[in-house]
């Protein structure tokens, strides 16, 4: 019995260590899958209105091309903007170029030795080659779209049969908990994505204002950019930050200048995501930011750029399923910060 005991602990670690390769080995397909399976939750209340006044294949049809276009939509913004941006990187790399020498070279009269060798290793064409290669990767996801339209598809057929399924005498008690974490986790992810939505307009928006205000050029594309990674929490507004100060250093020449833009939209993606969004979100979808961060970070590392879209969908999920096991509802409140209701909730 003691040597069980003191093998539990190993057997756990190799069991979550195979996990994590399985899913990092397996993205090709379970990114895929899993985009899907959000995608069904945020659409099957339209394709289940739809059913009332035409038929269910029609219906179907609507709800599959409605998320085809809405993953178009962010995916071409993004891509279109970056496309912008390596053009403009390419035609002036040589002045880019000679911009960040003579920055490098007054930093370094200034006592700063390391700038020098920075700016002898620095290549602006690698600057040029990875927002090409945003763009490339961006472009090429036609297979990747092809799996989610197959899964949604037959995900919405099934959703009906499935849910009969869980309900038969023989799923229970486990198929009526099943079922109410789905529909929980469905309407949190619904509200999450129309907060996320309607946040990710406005910051586009303003930001496209703000750059036609400074008179930083491709105004549209940075608010195109800004739109697009706002759906990914703190990298993507990091980026959309930091790609147009670099920008405005170029077009500018003046440090000033940079430093306005920098700030500038520094504040909108503070008042737009710290206070807006938490007040539309509310206390429902209260989640600790500890909590995001390293959602973000950690399934960006294992799918790449969707993973650092799909983390905080991800986690919510995690989170609504700790909730529905009493032995495990201390780790919702620690990732989730609880509610009022906990307080009072019995402990089973």
């Amino acid at each position: 019995m003691m040597v069980t005991n003191a093998s539990r602990p190993v057997s756990r670690l190799s069991t979550g260590i195979l996990v994590i390769a399985l899913l990092y080995f397996a993205q090709s397909i379970l990114v895929p899958l899993v985009v899907s399976l959000f995608a069904i939750a945020l659409v099957w209340p339209l394709q289940r209105a739809l059913k009332r006044w035409i038929p269910e294949l029609l219906a179907l049809l609507i709800a599959l091309t409605m998320t085809i276009l809405v993953i178009l939509m962010v995916g071409s913004s993004v891509a279109w903007g970056f496309g912008r941006l390596g053009q403009w990187l390419f035609v002036n790399a040589a002045r880019y170029q000679e911009i960040y020498v003579s920055w490098a070279d007054w930093l370094e009269l200034h006592g700063i030795a390391i700038a020098g060798p920075l700016a002898d290793r620095f290549d602006v064409m690698w600057l040029v080659r990875v927002t090409q290669g945003v763009v490339l990767r961006l472009n090429g996801f036609a297979g990747f779209l092809v799996l989610v339209f197959i899964f949604v598809m037959l995900g919405l057929l099934e959703v009906d049969d499935f849910t009969r399924r869980l309900r038969l005498p023989g799923a229970q008690p486990q198929g009526e908990k099943i079922l109410s974490a789905i529909r929980e986790i469905a309407g949190k992810l619904r509200r999450y994505m129309a907060v996320r939505s309607f946040a990710s307009v406005l910051t586009g928006l303003v930001v496209w204002i703000f750059a036609l205000a400074a008179g930083l050029e491709l105004a549209a594309a940075w608010g195109a950019i800004a739109f697009a990674l706002n759906y990914i929490p703190f990298l993507g507004p990091l980026i959309a930050t930091v790609f147009p100060t670099l920008f405005a250093i170029a077009q500018f020449e003046s440090w000033q200048m940079a430093v306005v833009v920098f700030i500038g939209l520094n504040i909108i993606q503070f008042i737009i995501g710290s206070y807006l969004e938490p007040l539309l979100t509310g206390a429902s979808l209260k989640i600790s930011p500890f909590a995001v961060i390293f959602a973000v970070f950690f399934w960006s590392f294992m799918w790449g750029i969707p993973g650092a879209f799909l983390g905080v969908p991800m986690l919510m999920v995690f989170i609504v399923y700790c909730a529905q096991d009493p032995s495990s509802r201390w780790i919702e409140v620690l990732l989730s910060g609880g509610s009022a209701d906990d307080e009072g909730r019995p402990a089973n």
